[in-house]
Formats: C-alpha cells, structure tokens, sequence
C-alpha cells in the first residue's frame, strides 16, 4: 500500500504521527490531572458537607431536648393549675 509514497513523504508522516501521539499523551496528563484535582475538590467537598450535617443533626436534637423540657413544664404547670381547682 505504502509502495508508491516516496521515503521522505512516509517519514514526514510518521513524524506527523508522532507528535500527535505526543500531544493525545499531553492532553492526557492534562486530563488526568484535572480528574485528580476534582476528586480531591469533591472528597473535600463531601468531608465539609458530612461535618455540617453532623453539627445539624447535634443542634437538632438539642431543640428536641429543649422542647421536650418545655413542654413537659408546661403539663406540670397545666397540672397544678388543674389540683389546685
């Protein structure tokens, strides 16, 4: 198949091959590094998302605590309020 191309047009051609195989190897160090940097945003990301829900869930249950308390202040006032009738 290549019989009929001349020497220096098949070295000019494999040159040609080379170097885009030099610049796919280029753009997929770049690639990859970007993958890399994503990975590390997204970890970070999701390690920031998991402390702020535990800090949610800890405020949350202190509310219920809270309310809890009140709440059962107020059926012992209600109660008294009622005995002392």
């Amino acid at each position: 198949m290549y019989e009929l191309y001349s020497k220096e047009l098949l070295i000019d051609r494999i040159k040609e091959l080379e170097e885009q195989v030099e610049h796919l190897r280029i753009s997929r160090r770049v690639l990859m590094n970007l993958i890399e940097k994503i990975e590390k945003e997204k970890k970070l990301l999701l390690s920031s998302l998991e402390k702020e829900n535990k800090r949610l869930q800890q405020n949350n249950l202190k509310y219920a605590n809270w309310l809890w308390n009140k709440n059962r202040k107020i059926i012992e006032l209600e109660s008294r309020i009622q005995q002392e009738k």
